[in-house]
């Protein structure tokens, strides 16, 4: 298995400290706190750890204080309730003593009932797309140092952008990236469901930058997540390629929103995102 994968997987295998209470490890990603799909995805493999056979359908996170990548985070969870179809948790991160996240989730057992969803967006395939992460790294010599430090670090998955990736004018909040990671991974489907929280952190929030013609890459916003929302509607394998749907629909009050939608190749929408978060314009 690629290393940077491998070591991915380890960050979502947390210790258990006692029955309802989790600790796990953090990693410097180049950002000056913790990354909060690392928290995100963390808080999800610890409320899953005290579900059996239900799978989460959606869960509801708020960032309340700034992570240190340095120093691991304990999951409190909570078992609010087991009903005969749905099962809750409350999930609290603590480090340093203080509160810097907390989530709740929801679990169901597997049932049949009506299906719909809307399309999947005509866009072109991954295959006929740039890597991103190679498009971007053509311009780190510009970047401010801790954007470069980010862009230089090697990741577990990619990205690809169907809309260019270099910064421009203002134009409209929508964006569309294909991603996968970069190795198969086992077929648990609460690590899956982990790896999917992970990775839709990543340039969700970033999308309500593209009306103002900010370029968050060159250090012109400050972007910090305030919530988290997923809903988790089909199964899904987070390494074969996924079409993220982004849309910032508003930002006021130095606040950005970003609902986003994920595809699967045969055009299934898996999962939705919701993102409100700090955007703050540099002198």
């Amino acid at each position: 298995m690629n290393k940077s994968l491998a070591d991915l997987l380890r960050l979502l295998e947390l210790e258990r400290l006692e029955h309802d209470l989790f600790r796990g490890e953090s990693r410097d990603i180049g950002s000056p706190q913790v990354f909060g799909g690392q928290v995100l995805g963390q808080a999800l493999i610890a409320a899953s750890a005290t579900v059996d056979g239900r799978q989460v359908h959606s869960l509801h996170a708020y960032f309340l204080r700034r992570g240190d990548f340095k120093s691991p985070i304990v999951y409190e969870v909570d078992r609010s309730r087991d009903g005969a179809s749905f099962s809750s948790r409350r999930v609290v991160a603590i480090q340093h003593g203080q509160q810097i996240f907390h989530m709740a989730a929801s679990f169901q057992l597997e049932e049949q009932g009506p299906d719909h969803q809307v399309p999947m967006p005509e866009v072109p395939p991954p295959e006929q797309l740039p890597d991103m992460t190679a498009e971007v790294r053509k311009s780190l010599d510009g970047m401010p140092a801790e954007r470069r430090k980010f862009w230089s670090l090697e990741r577990p998955f990619e990205y690809r952008s169907v809309e260019p990736v270099e910064a421009g004018g203002p134009r409209p909040g929508v964006r569309h990236l294909w991603f996968r990671l970069i190795d198969q991974c086992p077929d648990d489907p609460v690590v899956h469901s982990g790896l999917l929280a992970y990775m839709s952190d990543y340039h969700l929030l970033e999308t309500a930058t593209l009306p103002h013609g900010l370029s968050y890459r060159s250090g012109e916003v400050l972007l910090a997540s305030i919530d988290h929302a997923m809903w988790f509607h089909r199964p899904v394998r987070v390494d074969e390629w996924l079409l993220y749907a982004l849309v910032s629909p508003s930002s006021s009050g130095s606040r950005g929103l970003a609902f986003g939608r994920i595809f699967d190749r045969a055009g299934r929408l898996v999962a939705s995102t919701a993102q409100e978060g700090l955007m703050r314009e540099r002198p």
